[in-house]
Formats: C-alpha cells, sequence, structure tokens
C-alpha cells in the first residue's frame, strides 16, 4: 500500500513540476516511469497478502472490519483493503507472585478473601485461543489487545468471585479440584462471548497465611503421631499375644509328662537304655539292683 501511494505521489509531483518548470520537463518522462513502476509495484505488493501457519486474517476497509476470514496461506485481494493478522494458536497467561515469572514483572499472584476471612495468594496460569470465525467480532468489539482487556481481568475477576465459597484450608486441600473446575466454568462463558476459547486453567500455586500453615503442619504432626502410637500398640498387642501362646504350649507340654509318664513307663525306658549301655564295646555294666542306676564302667581302665 504504501508503494501505491508513494508512486501516485510521484506521478503527480513530476506532472506539476514539468508544468511549472520548462526545464524540468526532459525528466518528465523518466520521473512518470518511475512513478508508474512504483504504482505497479504497489498493487501488486497490495493484492497478494501471506497468512502464516498459526494465524489468521482479518480484512479491512476504511475501517469496516469484513466479517469473512482468511485462513493460513496466499491470498489475491484488493489492493485498498488492510489485512489484521492475528495469533490463533494456543497462548497462555501467567499471573504469579514470583518476580519476572509472570507475563507483568513483579508480584502479579491473584489475591482473594475466603469464607471465613482469611486472605490467600494464587498463581494461575491460563491457556487460551482465539476462535477464528470469531476473530472479526474480537477485533471490532475488543481489538488485539484482548490480553490485557480481556483475558487478564475476566480471570482474575472470576476467581475472586469464586473463592468467597471455600475456605482457606479446603483450597489448599480437598477442594482445590472443585475451586479449580468452578473458575474454570465461569471464565470459559465469558470467553466465549467474546470470541476466545479457554483451553485449560492452572492453578500453580495456593499460599496460605502463616497462622494457617502453622495449624496445618500441627495438624499433620498430630495425625503422624496418633499413627505411630497405634503401631506400637498393635505391636505389643501382638508380642504379649505371642508370649501366651508360647506359655500355654510350654504350660501343655508339662501337663502331658506329668499326667502320661507312668512308673512302669519310665522303667522300661530305663532297660532300653541299661540294654544298650550293655551292647556298647567301649563300657562294662552293672547292674546295682532294683530301682538303682546302672554303674558303667570303661573298659579301657
Amino acid at each position: 500500500m504504501s508503494l501505491l501511494i508513494l508512486g501516485i505521489i510521484l506521478f503527480f509531483a513530476v506532472t506539476a513540476l514539468s508544468k511549472n518548470n520548462p526545464a524540468t520537463s526532459k525528466f518528465a518522462g523518466t520521473g512518470r516511469m518511475v512513478a508508474i513502476v512504483l504504482v505497479l509495484l504497489g498493487i501488486t505488493t497490495s493484492c497478494i497478502k501471506q497468512i502464516d501457519a498459526g494465524e489468521i486474517g482479518v480484512k479491512v476497509l476504511f475501517g469496516s472490519i469484513q466479517k469473512d476470514v482468511m485462513i493460513s496461506g496466499l491470498h489475491f485481494i484488493n489492493p485498498l483493503l488492510d489485512v489484521k493478522k492475528l495469533d490463533v494458536k494456543t497462548q497462555n497467561y501467567t499471573m504469579s507472585g514470583v518476580h519476572d515469572e509472570g507475563d507483568k514483572a513483579g508480584d502479579d499472584a491473584i489475591k482473594v478473601l475466603t469464607s471465613d476471612g482469611l486472605e490467600v495468594t494464587i498463581d494461575l496460569t491460563v491457556l487460551y485461543r482465539v476462535v477464528a470465525s470469531d476473530a472479526p467480532r474480537l477485533l471490532s468489539e475488543t481489538g488485539d489487545d484482548y490480553r490485557d482487556k480481556i483475558v487478564r481481568p475476566i480471570t482474575r475477576t472470576k476467581i475472586r468471585d469464586n473463592a468467597v465459597y471455600y475456605q482457606a484450608v479446603d483450597l489448599f486441600g480437598s477442594k482445590r479440584d472443585e475451586f479449580q473446575q468452578r473458575i474454570y466454568k465461569t471464565i470459559e462463558e465469558d470467553f466465549k462471548k467474546r470470541g476466545l476459547m479457554l483451553e485449560q486453567l492452572l492453578v500453580r500455586n495456593i499460599t496460605l497465611p502463616n497462622s494457617v500453615k502453622a495449624s496445618i503442619e500441627s495438624k499433620i504432626n498430630a495425625e503422624q503421631d496418633a499413627k505411630k502410637m497405634e503401631f506400637v500398640i498393635l505391636k505389643e498387642k501382638q508380642e504379649a499375644e505371642r508370649k501366651r501362646v508360647e506359655a500355654q504350649g510350654i504350660a501343655d507340654y508339662q501337663k502331658i509328662i506329668n499326667t502320661g509318664l507312668t512308673n512302669q513307663q519310665l522303667q522300661y525306658e530305663q532297660i532300653k537304655v541299661m540294654q544298650a549301655l550293655a551292647l556298647s564295646p567301649n563300657a562294662k555294666v552293672i547292674v546295682m539292683g532294683k530301682g538303682n542306676s546302672p554303674l558303667i564302667i570303661d573298659g579301657k581302665q
């Protein structure tokens, strides 16, 4: 477009100059040729537009936005049209309390109040993209700075609006996923109305007040101590049961010995032992009367 305008200006300037100053008329033909070449180049470059992959083009004619969208590739268009390119790939917007980690320098984390009146700090990343078919409406209603006009303010507002339904401990623990799904649905609805699609909402970190942190740590330590005590008690019960079973076994053994062995049985066992000793080549056996134990004499002595 700039070459076209430059060529037109040059053509009229050369024509006017040759009329007012006859001495320059001999250069008028060359000037007009240069102007015509510039006009032709301007028309050619203005008629051909390339849309890169991951982008779409929106046609603008004298400030009026056209409804049709140009997809990636080469396009031949009216040279008077201006083409606004928009990125339709997945984009992310991070709000973090860590310096230089988010899209804005400094502490950009979202501070919210919970139902129990405590202030909680949330780090968040929004994954979104421009809906190609809604790009003309987005450009017409919002402009190409939709990150600052839509993504950031809507996300921060919806998180604050929904955090008041939860206690601080719940956001950090059991209801974190529920909270994330709730804010996802509300933000998604508002994005759709503006021509954006919310792909994912990532709650990266939730920072609780120091008093709540101390309470949670104290509770966790108490639970761990209770579980440890339960284990010790269970171990002691098992040891006591083992000793009881052992004692019962010893008692049963003694009872069997006392009631099962008679004098005749003991005498029979003694005779068997004496017989074995008598047959041994290394010993002499002398039987010393009834009821007396045998005296063993070594045959080598």
